[in-house]
C-alpha cells in the first residue's frame, strides 16, 4: 500500500519535529513548515528525497497557498495535514494586552484556519485526506489559572474541528482534533512560551502557575512525545479515526474531571434550566 503524505506546520521544534523524524524513519513522504527552513534542514539533519522543508509565513494566506502547491506538484497530492504550529502564552486576562492575545490567536487558530482553507479544493477533488488539529488539554478543560488566552485559543480549535468534520464529513475527509496533555517537548523553553509584557503584581496566583511551568514541570513531564508521535501515526491508519484524541493520562484525568463537573452542573439545574420553554 503506498505510504501516505504528510503535511506538517510548526516542524523544526517539539512534537512537530519529533513527528517528523518518526515519520521519515518508517518510509513516509513529509512536506514541513516552518519560519527558517535553515533550522528546519538542520533539526532534520541529513538530505532525504522524502522531505521538503518549506519556509512559511501561517498568517500569510499567499504565503500557505505556496507552500500546498510546492508540496502537491513535488509529491503529487497531500493525505494528511497537522495543523501543529503554535506557542503558549502566560499571563492573567487583565494583565494580558490586546496585541498580545490577538497574536496568539493568529498562530494558534488563524494560521491553522488559513491551512485548512488552502488544502481543502486538493483534498476535496481527491475525495480523501485527514486533518489534525493539535489543541491541548487545555482546549477542553480552562482551568488553568494564567492561561486564560491560550486556552481561548485551544477551546477555539476544538470547535471549528468539530464543525469542520461535520462539513468535510461527505467529501471523505477525517479529523482528528489531538488534546495533549504535558509532553517533554520545547514548549515551556522561552521558545515557545510567551509571558506578560505588564505583569501585575496582585496576581501572585498566576506568577506562581508560571513559575511552576517555566522551572518546575519544563524538563520533567511524563508524557514522551515519540509515542505520541507513533498514536497519530496509527490513528491516520485507521479507517474510521476518532474526531477527539487525548493523549497521556494527565490529559485524560483532566478531561474526565470536566466531564464529570458539566454532568453535576447539568444535574443540579435541570428542573429550572430545562422548564424555559413558552406556556402551551
Amino acid at each position: 500500500m503506498k505510504k501516505k503524505i504528510w503535511f506538517i506546520t510548526g516542524a523544526s521544534k517539539g512534537l512537530g519535529l519529533i513527528l517528523i523524524k518518526t515519520l521519515l524513519k518508517k518510509g513516509y513522504a513529509v512536506a514541513a513548515t516552518s519560519r527558517s527552513v535553515s533550522e528546519l534542514q538542520k533539526a532534520i539533519g541529513e538530505k532525504n528525497d522524502n522531505f521538503l522543508p518549506l519556509e512559511v509565513d501561517l498568517t500569510d494566506e499567499s504565503s500557505v497557498e505556496e507552500a500546498i502547491n510546492q508540496t502537491a506538484a513535488y509529491f503529487g497530492n497531500i493525505d494528511v495535514i497537522v495543523n501543529n504550529a503554535g506557542y503558549g502564552l502566560t499571563g492573567a486576562l487583565e494583565e494580558l494586552t490586546d496585541a498580545e492575545a490577538r497574536q496568539n490567536f493568529e498562530i494558534n487558530v488563524f494560521g491553522s484556519l488559513n491551512v485548512i482553507r488552502t488544502a481543502m479544493p486538493l483534498l476535496r477533488k481527491q475525495k480523501s485526506g485527514h486533518i489534525f488539529n493539535i489543541a491541548s488539554i487545555g482546549g477542553f478543560s480552562g482551568a488553568f489559572p494564567g492561561f486564560g488566552i491560550y486556552c481561548a485559543t485551544k477551546f477555539a480549535v476544538h470547535g471549528f474541528s468539530e464543525s469542520l468534520a461535520a462539513e468535510v464529513k461527505p467529501f471523505g475527509i477525517h479529523v482528528t482534533i489531538v488534546s495533549p496533555g504535558y509532553f517533554r517537548t520545547s514548549f515551556l523553553e522561552a521558545s515557545s512560551l510567551g509571558v506578560p509584557q505588564n505583569p501585575i503584581q496582585e496576581y501572585q496566583n498566576v506568577r506562581e502557575i508560571q513559575d511552576t511551568h517555566q522551572n518546575s514541570i519544563n524538563g520533567i513531564q511524563q508524557g514522551d512525545p515519540e509515542k505520541a508521535a507513533r498514536e497519530m501515526i496509527a490513528v491516520a491508519g485507521q479507517e474510521q479515526p476518532p474526531l477527539h484524541l487525548f493523549l497521556g493520562q494527565d490529559a485524560y484525568d483532566l478531561a474526565e474531571a470536566k466531564i464529570a463537573l458539566i454532568k453535576a452542573d447539568l444535574e443540579k439545574m435541570h428542573a429550572t434550566a430545562t422548564a424555559t420553554a413558552f406556556d402551551v
